[in-house]
């Protein structure tokens, strides 16, 4: 690795027909045709994160050696003195992805294979079924259980996509209406609702698939708990974002009064904020985005972390990722011990 140096970073927005604004790093090296790309995509501020790239961290970094990512992902960090935002994160993210993906290539290797190799064959996924109304829904989801998928993720949240406003239907809110008008939600029907989705699912489907539910983080949080042990009868995988970062602390409530397993981090992009959560044992399922923690490097750390507190990795994925991120994420599924899905 130290034969080459960087000559170049940039940031490439990208905006997919019917896909999310996504923002992938390309770092170049002084050798014809060896390259890494890498996710910072910040679906929100993708022009900041690629000034970030462009203006501050292209300069800072040609001429390294890209085999230090240890060093390069410190020196990155550190060096704007202010840290831990999404921004600055998911810039380092793409620059750090890259140079794991060229160290990979001149090793010729897939990524896992430095991480330390396999820990298992495959790493299972979840899908999100689609569809127009509750029939469309119910039948592909069957297709998808029929070929071999056995996590089935919903949700309910501002924005819901068709798939949630079939399942979850429209009367999650007060005024039918008010679906796309930002109009005042009542979280006590919202609650009802859900349960009654996870009736609905377990009737229809039975016992054995497995049920992911992101919640959004828009209950007040004692309703929250409350929806948490309304749903432990139906069994489901995991819970996702039932508090907001700034309602940690209710997660203790939560251990004391139910099973149902948690899982928490898309919000987080400093992640100190985590570690609470992690060696108190109060999440089952770390859920952090790992463009907007700053890449691999740090993902990596985090994992090693939960592993000795019984927290698996459950990364947050989704539309907000690029497809290099999806195969970053993939790198970790494969290595880690803990992994959960």
């Amino acid at each position: 690795m130290s034969d080459f140096k960087i000559r170049d970073v940039r940031a490439i927005i990208t905006h997919p027909p019917g896909a999310r604004t996504l923002t992938v790093v390309k770092v170049e090296t002084d050798e014809p045709e060896l390259y890494g790309l890498g996710c910072a995509s910040f679906c929100k501020r993708p022009t900041a994160v690629a000034a970030a790239v462009d203006d501050y961290l292209n300069p800072f970094l040609t001429g390294k050696d890209p085999g230090d990512i240890e060093d390069i992902w410190q020196s990155c960090h550190m060096s704007s003195y202010w840290r831990n935002g999404p921004v600055l994160n998911n810039a380092i993210s793409g620059v750090d992805q890259a140079l794991w993906d060229i160290k990979g290539k001149v090793a010729e290797m897939p990524v896992y294979e430095l991480f330390g190799g396999k820990s298992r064959e495959a790493a299972a996924v979840y899908v999100i079924p689609q569809g127009q109304d509750r029939a469309e829904y119910e039948e592909h989801t069957r297709e998808l259980l029929e070929q071999g998928f056995r996590h089935i993720k919903f949700g309910w949240g501002s924005g819901m996509t068709e798939h949630d406003k079939a399942f979850v239907g429209p009367t999650v809110i007060t005024d039918k209406a008010s679906l796309d008008s930002g109009s005042i939600l009542e979280p006590s029907a919202v609650c009802r609702n859900i349960v009654r989705v996870f009736e609905q699912f377990r009737s229809t489907f039975g016992p054995n698939p497995e049920i992911l539910f992101d919640v959004k983080a828009f209950m007040p949080p004692i309703q929250g708990l409350a929806l948490a042990k309304d749903v432990e009868q139906y069994k489901p995988f995991f819970m996702e974002d039932i508090f907001t970062p700034e309602d940690n602390d209710y997660f203790r409530l939560v251990r004391e009064q139910t099973s149902t397993p948690m899982a928490m981090g898309e919000l987080f992009s400093n992640p100190q904020e985590v570690v609470p959560l992690i060696k108190d044992r109060l999440i089952d399922f770390l859920r952090l985005h790992i463009s907007t923690i700053g890449g691999l490097t740090p993902a990596r750390k985090m994992a090693a972390l939960c592993e000795a507190f019984n927290v698996r990795t459950a990364w947050h994925g989704s539309a907000d990722v690029s497809p290099v991120g999806h195969a970053a994420n993939l790198m970790l599924d494969m290595n880690v011990w803990n992994f959960g899905v």
